[in-house]
């Protein structure tokens, strides 16, 4: 190691390092981890999740007979982590776990995302919005991505944030440039432990050797552990529920399979497009596959660098498109919209012919973010059964009258504030 760390920080000086890291310190006898940054980059994503546990220690009796304070939490590929306290200053590199913060009440103790916060943050600001009470102040939060070019996270911001936890997949880190495991077990150990599941978006394979005993999490399986860890599993209960009654209300709507359309899911730019796959595995289209739609790619073999010129996509010629970051995010899709209008190929696409074309939900999404975006989607596909979705020029969610929502606002601010 080019530098000698072990001076700034004790290794006991955080009650939080009480982490079993087993994953972490067997893997160190295997050697470092290679590079692997197809889950960093935040663009197509696929979707559909498995299994793995989740699994909170309840308070332990010490000899006196007292109830001890201190609690375990287990997600892959971290481990098993031990707190004597919850974490007031949280290390964040994506939106799922941003936004999970908040759904819990501790979004005050978030002080990083991993690209620039304005952008990640309005479209939180956009869903939040809607809920009485619900803010995330990103003013002072550290940029972990430098935006230069390559995907990385600068170790000494890591030492300057000091904070109590982590919530990132320490296996994504240790595919970053620069990084590997024994960087990422330098952290646990002289700063705070991780805790985060990053390639359960896409079922991508982590680096090595985190590879082999890697596990994948629905969306609201990770949802419960992060709730877990500060110690809310009350309004984790309770925001399951709006989830759980959301979808019930979406499958008992939905018109028989022959009368559904067929959806594209894209990206576009410099006139090509980039599909992504509905029904792959992990949680990326979590708030398009319980609408059962017909995937208009699913013939294609689509990975994260597959494109699709005009000509291509009007021999797919989906009946919808569903353009992903669509909501307050990277992507204008009421310009991008006039443009396939005006293009000579774009304008005979069923999709932009029928005025179609969708701004949709971001990947990667947090419980708050997955609400709105199911029924944003059940909207945009099925106005008969749903409502319409009006029309969306960017900004905050649209209001949709109270009478048209499929799920109810104010039981979600409830539950965030803790009213």
């Amino acid at each position: 190691m080019d530098e000698d760390f072990t001076d700034r920080a004790t290794p006991t000086r955080r009650a939080y390092l009480k982490s079993g890291g087993a994953l972490l310190a067997g893997g160190l006898l295997a050697g470092c981890a290679g590079g692997n940054d197809a889950e960093s980059s935040a663009d197509a994503a696929e979707t559909a999740a498995t299994t793995a546990a989740s699994d909170a220690s309840p308070a332990s009796e010490t000899e006196s007979g007292s109830e001890s304070t201190e609690y375990t939490v287990s997600m892959s590929p971290a481990g098993d982590v031990t707190f004597e306290s919850v974490p007031e200053s949280v290390m964040v590199y994506n939106l799922v776990y941003a936004d999970a913060a908040v759904a819990f009440g501790h979004g005050d103790a978030v002080n990083s995302l991993g690209f620039d916060s304005d952008a990640g943050g309005r479209t939180l600001d956009a869903y939040y919005e809607r809920l009485d009470g619900v803010s995330f102040d990103r003013s002072d939060l550290a940029q972990l991505n430098s935006g230069s070019g390559s995907v990385n996270i600068d170790k000494e911001l890591v030492y300057e944030l000091d904070s109590d936890l982590h919530l990132v997949d320490p296996a994504l880190v240790a595919s970053f440039d620069g990084w590997d495991q024994f960087d990422v077990e330098e952290i646990r150990e002289q700063v705070g432990p991780w805790f985060g599941n990053a390639y359960s978006r896409t079922h991508a394979q982590p680096p090595e050797p985190y590879a082999a005993d890697y596990e994948y999490y629905t969306l609201w399986e990770i949802v419960e552990n992060v709730g877990q860890v500060f110690r809310e599993e009350d309004r984790f209960a309770a925001l399951e529920a709006v989830h759980s009654d959301l979808l019930g209300t979406i499958q008992s709507g939905l018109p028989p399979e022959s009368e559904r359309p067929t959806v594209g899911v894209v990206i576009y730019m410099d006139e090509t497009f980039y599909p992504t796959k509905i029904d792959a595995p992990g949680f990326a289209t979590s708030h398009i596959r319980p609408l059962g739609v017909t995937d208009a790619f699913a013939a294609g073999d689509v990975t994260f660098e597959t494109s699709y010129d005009f000509e291509t996509m009007l021999e797919i010629d989906p009946d919808v498109l569903l353009h992903s970051y669509g909501i307050d995010s990277y992507y204008d899709v009421a310009a991008i919209r006039r443009d396939l209008e005006n293009h000579p190929v774009g304008s005979e696409l069923s999709a932009v012919r029928n005025d179609r074309v969708f701004p949709s939900g971001t990947p990667v999404q947090g419980p708050i973010m997955n609400l709105f975006q199911l029924e944003m989607t059940a909207k945009q596909l099925y106005p008969d059964q749903f409502g319409g979705w009006p029309e969306y020029a960017g900004g905050a969610y649209p209001e949709i009258p109270e009478d048209e929502r499929l799920f109810d606002r104010q039981r979600v601010a409830d539950i965030v504030t803790g009213e």
